[in-house]
């Protein structure tokens, strides 16, 4: 078994303490950063569909992508040089009227391992507030709004609507949460939708690629 088959392996389980040790002698065989990195993504993707089909559960997911997290600390600084592993800044919120943020959270964990930089800005996040962070944060090419209630859908609708009229340019805006579909995503002027965190950080990587 090659080191990287070994790193996909240990993030899937979430063995979290292994991981850095072991990204380190993928590094040592020679593997490039990236290549790693890409690696641990397709683990976490691996991880988001066994999530989405009900054979993994909320705690798992952690683990993985607590797992992913201390192997991207350790690609982190040579990376940073590599322009492809940037792919700008996401600002992620649950929109106004909405306390909820395990999958907020959950999606930010995701979207930073896949080489996002992310600025968190928790619960409860009015439409100014999401298009302040947009002004005020260098580089944003994505914006992630999460609602897990049904009551908030009008909210997620009007800071969908409210950040694609405000002129600000250059950014994208995915939508997703458990009572939102890909048709509403599409109704209220979403660029993309994911219904779990794995599909989120494809998604996202897919909409500022493109």
């Amino acid at each position: 078994m090659s080191k990287i088959a070994e790193v996909k392996a240990k993030v899937e389980a979430g063995k979290a303490k292994l991981i850095a040790g072991l990204v380190q002698e993928a590094l040592d065989e020679g593997n490039a950063a990236g290549d790693i990195l890409e690696a641990m993504i397709e683990s976490m993707g691996v991880v988001g569909d066994k999530f989405s089909t009900g054979d993994l559960f909320v705690p798992e997911m952690l683990m993985a992508a607590k797992a992913m997290s201390k192997g991207v600390e350790v690609l982190k600084p040579l990376l940073t040089g590599e322009s492809t592993s940037s792919l700008g800044t996401c600002v992620i919120g649950t929109v106004e009227g909405d306390l909820h943020d395990i999958g907020k959270n959950l999606v930010a964990m995701m979207i930073e391992s896949a080489g996002f930089k992310v600025v968190d800005l928790g619960v409860d996040v009015s439409a100014e507030k999401f298009i302040n962070a947009v002004k005020d944060n260098e580089n944003v090419t994505l914006v992630a709004c999460s609602g897990l209630l049904t009551s908030t859908m009008p909210a997620m609708k009007g800071t969908v609507q409210a950040l694609k009229a405000s002129g600000l340019k250059g950014f994208k805006v995915i939508v997703g949460g458990a009572p939102l579909t890909e048709a509403f995503a599409a109704e209220v002027g979403a660029d993309g939708f994911a219904p779990d965190a794995g599909s989120a950080a494809v998604k996202a990587k897919e909409l500022v690629s493109a």
